[in-house]
């Protein structure tokens, strides 16, 4: 058995940050990463076309001056292998990689009542110890097997959007086919359609999506964030997302109608999710929502040649932006190509991959090779994985049954000394992940300063903290139109799993405040304990 203080898992932008963190702390920690690199998310995600939704000037760490300083971006929104370039230097800059333990899959946390440490096994039977273990495992990290009656009966190659071939395909006069329109769909069925002899699109929900405009990051552009960082970070920490973006706080029904045209027609030119700003009540106003949205479809008729594969894509029947809103370079575009096709499985569902292809509606369609675009277990997928067992052998699983229970995303109540780093019930996968990320870590290991000061050696919330964090969540989640979405964020792209609004729409300015509140009151509504400080108290 090998003994740390810390055991992170992961070793993603949160595993990274965490170690540099803890070695300055003077605390000894070990990363156990399944991959055999660094990178988390932006290791496994390399299908065509992958590609941050957040500028990148504004997805990037700011805990290091000189880091940020230093490094440049060659475009405004970094494709996957530059961000990977990007952990893979920070490793290399901060000296984290001594630290990390690759080509290593945790397959078992156990608290131990006895000895206050956690007791982590690998699926290769190697044991680790510690005094704290730490989730750093990512929302988006556990890839949805794909449920299709027959699917290993396919005889040709089969590719998932969260597993691709670090060697890359090549389709080149293929016939492909692509199950899915989300996130990575949108990204990726572009460039496959560039390079197959035909894509056929299998759609079963349509997403709004919205251009990126991205474009080659220019020097005068860089330096205008670059010279001001220290300001324009502190104020993306105190925003709604994390990103600093002009945010129009009018309702979209106070406007004109010329007028609220102008301005989303000013915002589509400009492109991004900062489209969703124009106006500051599109997550909570039904009618205001509705304007965005009919703007979005009619953008889109305008750009698909074809009237009825428009209407097909035209999302409808959930607010905009409940779902998570896409940004895609040429993705309507893509659809007046000749090689492609659009398929609608809403009202007849595929019903069997076949051995040569798959069959819909009563129709065979053949492929040289299939795509499965079918999302993530987000946020809890990945924690479910792990056989996490708390004060007596309580396992997390069994507690999370009915959904994910956490206080302030961090901890969940009888698992002492397991955090989370943007876990269910944090900003999380609303926010840019790189300032919610820093946030946690911060806190995480200012807490562990707090102990160590303190003589103290455990820590978790109570029930009642819990309790009232949940129904918090909850309640905040109901203000706005997210729920009445079936959308991931509600658990509902995976059969069985409980429909709860997983991540905390409060905002992550408010959210960084009560997490300050809370700690700068001794870390309320968590039990601290153990170690010198009990030792005195029973004495």
């Amino acid at each position: 058995m090998r003994e740390f203080d810390v055991i992170v898992v992961g070793a993603g932008f949160s595993g990274l940050y965490l170690l540099y963190r803890l070695r300055k702390l003077g605390l000894s920690a070990r990363a156990l990463e399944r991959a055999d690199d660094v990178g988390g998310t932006w290791w496994w995600n390399r299908y065509p076309g992958a590609r941050c939704d957040v500028e990148s000037m504004q997805y990037s760490y700011s805990f290091s001056e000189e880091l940020q300083q230093d490094w440049e971006w060659s475009e405004l929104f970094s494709a996957q292998p530059e961000i990977l370039d990007y952990a893979r230097h920070v490793a290399d800059r901060f000296d984290l990689r001594r630290d990390i333990q690759f080509d290593t899959t945790v397959s078992s946390a156990h608290w131990d009542d006895d000895e206050r440490r956690w007791r982590l096994e690998t699926e290769a039977g190697e044991v680790f110890s510690a005094r704290h273990c730490i989730m750093a495992t990512g929302c988006l990290s556990t890839a949805r097997v794909p449920d299709f009656e027959g699917v290993d009966s396919y005889q040709g190659p089969t590719y998932h959007t969260g597993w691709w071939p670090h060697e890359g395909v090549d389709f080149s006069g293929k016939t492909v086919g692509i199950i899915g329109t989300g996130s990575s769909a949108i990204q990726a069925i572009p460039v496959i359609a560039e390079e197959a002899g035909h894509l056929t699109v299998f759609q079963r929900t349509p997403n709004y999506s919205i251009p990126s405009r991205n474009g080659p990051m220019t020097d005068d552009y860089a330096r205008s964030w670059k010279d001001g960082y220290a300001e324009s970070r502190q104020a993306a920490r105190h925003t709604r997302n994390g990103v600093l973006a002009r945010l129009n706080p009018q309702s979209a029904m106070a406007a004109g109608e010329a007028e609220r045209q102008a301005i989303y027609e000013e915002r589509w030119r400009e492109g991004g999710t900062y489209f969703m700003a124009s106006f500051g009540d599109l997550a909570t106003n039904q009618a205001s929502n509705d304007t965005a949205a009919e703007f979005v479809r009619e953008q889109i008729r305008t750009t698909v040649e074809d009237p009825e594969t428009a209407e097909l894509l035209a999302a409808d029947g959930y607010p905009i932006g409940t779902k998570r809103i896409c940004v895609d370079t040429d993705y309507f575009e893509t659809f007046n190509r000749e090689n492609v096709t659009l398929v609608d499985v809403s009202e007849q569902p595929i019903e069997r991959i076949t051995s040569e292809g798959l069959r819909t509606g009563g129709r065979d369609y053949t492929f040289d090779a299939i795509v499965f675009a079918t999302g993530f277990d987000a946020m809890t997928g990945t924690l479910d994985a792990i056989d996490i067992r708390g004060h007596e052998g309580r396992a997390l699983k069994a507690k999370w049954e009915e959904g994910p229970r956490t206080y302030l995303g961090l901890m969940s109540e009888g698992f002492p000394n397991l955090y989370m780093i943007t876990g269910p019930g944090s900003p999380s996968v609303l926010s840019n992940m790189m300032v919610s990320i820093e946030q946690h870590v911060d806190w995480v290991t200012d807490a562990f300063a707090h102990l160590e000061a303190n003589g103290l050696e455990t820590m978790e919330p109570s029930l009642e903290a819990e309790d009232a964090w949940v129904a918090h969540n909850s309640e905040v989640g109901n203000t706005t139109l997210y729920p009445k979405a079936a959308s991931w964020y509600m658990g509902a792209n995976i059969p069985g799993k409980p429909r709860i609004f997983l991540p905390y729409i409060g905002g992550v300015g408010a959210y960084r405040e009560r997490c300050d509140e809370i700690a700068a009151k001794g870390y309320e509504g968590f039990e601290l304990g153990g170690g010198e400080a009990e030792q005195r108290k029973a004495s």
